[in-house]
C-alpha cells in the first residue's frame, strides 16, 4: 500500500487508466471462455451461415437454449465481435469475423487458439506450483483438448503455406522428394505436416516422429483417414538414425524442446550428406521491449502455461517460445550446421529457417 507522501505525488489520471486496462483484461480473459464455448458448440460456424439472427432464430439453428445465447450473444456484442440491432433484436457475425472464426480453411483461422484457452488455463495451479519448486507441467497433465487445439490452430500452415509458399524457397527439398526422398517431421503431433508432404509427393517416404504417445496415436488415426502412407513413431528425437533422411523438418518445436542443442546435433546427423533441416518458429524478438504487441501478448502468455513449463518439466532448457533467430543461429552453430539462412517468407506469426550441414 502507498503511505500518504507517495499517493500525494500519484499520478491519478494513470491509475484510472490503468484499472480500466485490468477490468478490461479481466473481461477479455473471462471472455476467453465463452469464445471456447462458441467454437466447442459450433456457434460461430452457425452464425456465418445464418445471417443476422434473433437469438429464438439461433436457438433454433443450433439447438442451444436461448437464455444461455442471449447472454452468450452480449459478450459478443461487447466484445466487438457480433453486431447487434436493437431496432430489429437481430445479431450479425459480419462475414469479414466469420472468416477466422468459423472457416478453418482461412489462412488465419484462429478457432484452434480459442479451443487452446480452456486446457491451457485449466493448468494454471499447477504452472503455479512451478513457479515455487521450480519444475514444470508435463504434457501427460494436459487434456487431449489441448492437443487437439494445436492441431487445428497450425492446420493452415500445412494447407495453405508448406507446399505452395515455404518448399518453394527451398527447390532441391521438392526435387529430392519427386524423386522418391525420405522426409521426417520431428516433433510431428498429430502429423498434419507429414501427411501434407505425403500426399504433394506421392514417391516420398515421409515419417513422424513423437514421443507423446496421444500426438502419435493421433498422427495415425488422421493418416488413415487422409489415405496417407506416412509411418509414425514414438521416438525419443535426440537419438534420431544416422544419414537417413533428404529432408527434415521443425514446426513450432525446438523452444519447446528439452534438450534443443541435443536435437539440433541429432537433426544434423540424421540428415543425408545433401540434407534440408526447416526449422519453424514465432516471428517475434529475443527482446522483450520489441516484443509489446499482440502476438507477444500470446507467445509469453502460451510459453508460461505450456511451451516451457513442458521443458521443466523434464529439467529442460525451457527456452520458451519468445526464442527469436540470435537463439536460432546459437543452437545451428553449437550443432554443426554450416548454413542457416532466412527463409524470405513474410508471415506475421512465424519464421523459417533453411539449414544444411
Amino acid at each position: 500500500m502507498a503511505d500518504t507522501a507517495t499517493a500525494a505525488t500519484l499520478d491519478h489520471a494513470k491509475v484510472e487508466k490503468f484499472v480500466e486496462k485490468v477490468v478490461n483484461d479481466i473481461g477479455t480473459a473471462l471472455r476467453g471462455g465463452l469464445c471456447y464455448i462458441g467454437d466447442k458448440l459450433r456457434i460461430f460456424k452457425a452464425m456465418a451461415t445464418t445471417g443476422a439472427v434473433t437469438v429464438d432464430e439461433l436457438a433454433s439453428h443450433t439447438g442451444l437454449k436461448p437464455r444461455y445465447l442471449k447472454e452468450w450473444l452480449g459478450a459478443m456484442v461487447t466484445a466487438g465481435y457480433v453486431e447487434y440491432n436493437p431496432e430489429t433484436s437481430r445479431y450479425l457475425l459480419p462475414p469479414e469475423h466469420a472468416l477466422p472464426l468459423a472457416d478453418e480453411t482461412f489462412p488465419f483461422f484462429v478457432g484452434g487458439f480459442l479451443e487452446m484457452i480452456v486446457p491451457a488455463v485449466s493448468v494454471a495451479p499447477k504452472v503455479a506450483e512451478a513457479f515455487l519448486n521450480g519444475k514444470g507441467v508435463n504434457q501427460n497433465d494436459y487434456s487431449p483438448e489441448m492437443f487437439e487445439s494445436i492441431e487445428r490452430g497450425t492446420a493452415p500452415w500445412y494447407r495453405n503455406q508448406l507446399i505452395q509458399n515455404w518448399l518453394p524457397a527451398m527447390p532441391q527439398v521438392a526435387q529430392a522428394l519427386e524423386n522418391g526422398g525420405t522426409a521426417l517431421d520431428v516433433g510431428c503431433g498429430s502429423g498434419r505436416a507429414a501427411i501434407t508432404l505425403s500426399k504433394a509427393f506421392p514417391k516420398a517416404r515421409v515419417f513422424g516422429y513423437d514421443y507423446h504417445v496421444l500426438s502419435i496415436d493421433r498422427a495415425i488415426a488422421n493418416a488413415d483417414a487422409a489415405g496417407a502412407n506416412v509411418r509414425f513413431e514414438m521416438v525419443d528425437c535426440v537419438k534420431l538414425p544416422a544419414s537417413q533422411f533428404d529432408f527434415i523438418t521443425t514446426f513450432d518445436v525446438v523452444h519447446d524442446a528439452v534438450d534443443p542443442l541435443g536435437l539440433l546435433k541429432s537433426i544434423r546427423s540424421a540428415l543425408n550428406q545433401n540434407g534440408t533441416y526447416l526449422m519453424l518458429e514465432m516471428n517475434c524478438s529475443p527482446n522483450l521491449e520489441e516484443n509489446v504487441n499482440p502476438v507477444g501478448r500470446f507467445l509469453y502468455a502460451v510459453s508460461t502455461l505450456y511451451c516451457m513449463t513442458t521443458s521443466l518439466a523434464h529439467d529442460g532448457a525451457g527456452i520458451g517460445a519468445a526464442m527469436g533467430e540470435p537463439k536460432a543461429r546459437e543452437l545451428a552453430s553449437q550443432a554443426g550446421f554450416r548454413q542457416f539462412r532466412k527463409l524470405p517468407i513474410n508471415d506475421p506469426f512465424s519464421m523459417l529457417y533453411e539449414l544444411r550441414a
